[in-house]
């Protein structure tokens, strides 16, 4: 179902959205177009908590449909989208945490699933790649790729979790499958294998 700009008050598309978002729906921002509206007065904090006027937004049910309808733009920044309206969000870092992993199988045959802090599962692979940065003070910093340019940050307990199975396999250079690609964990290594 593709919701489409309607004489429908804004309180009535806002709960069209959130039963779409209820029931697990990707909702396709991707195709909403509206003119710019301005700037939420919204912003994701580095460690993944969702900001309304300066306070924590504490509903979880409203931080998943907002992260629903979160889209990246072109330019790099970030924007709430309806079919009605787009505006403006800050984002520190990554507007997703991968709060935990899971793998399945083993060597080439294993997935890794990735739960957001949205509840979300991202299955790593080719088209949601795992890509470990290198920031200035020299720790690693790993990104999944969600979705149409967004990124979760993947948590430290994570992410030492599935360096310590990448050591003990003895990858050169160390890294995992996932999905059928091969993610380094060292930057400026090869994509994938």
């Amino acid at each position: 179902m593709s919701p489409e700009p309607s004489s429908e008050s804004p309180a009535d598309r806002f709960a069209e959205l959130l039963a779409l978002s209820r029931a697990g729906k990707r909702l396709p921002v991707e195709q909403w177009h509206p003119g710019h509206c301005g700037h939420s007065d919204m912003r994701i904090a580095a460690d993944g908590t969702w900001f309304h006027a300066g306070s924590p937004i504490g509903r979880r049910e409203l931080v998943k449909l907002f992260s629903s309808i979160l889209r990246r733009e072109p330019d790099g920044s970030h924007v709430l989208v309806t079919p009605a309206e787009k505006l403006d969000i800050d984002v520190e870092d990554a507007p997703f945490v991968a709060v935990e992993a899971d793998c399945e199988g083993e060597g080439q045959a294993r997935r890794i699933l990735f739960r957001l802090n949205t509840d979300d599962v991202i299955a790593c692979g080719p088209d949601h790649r795992l890509d470990v940065r290198v920031a200035a003070d020299g720790t690693p910093r790993p990104y999944l790729h969600v979705r149409g340019g967004l990124m979760a940050l993947v948590n430290r307990p994570s992410f030492y979790a599935l360096a310590d199975l990448a050591l003990a396999e003895g990858a050169q250079p160390p890294g995992l499958w996932s999905g059928g690609a091969f993610f380094p964990f060292m930057q400026g290594s090869d994509d994938a294998a």
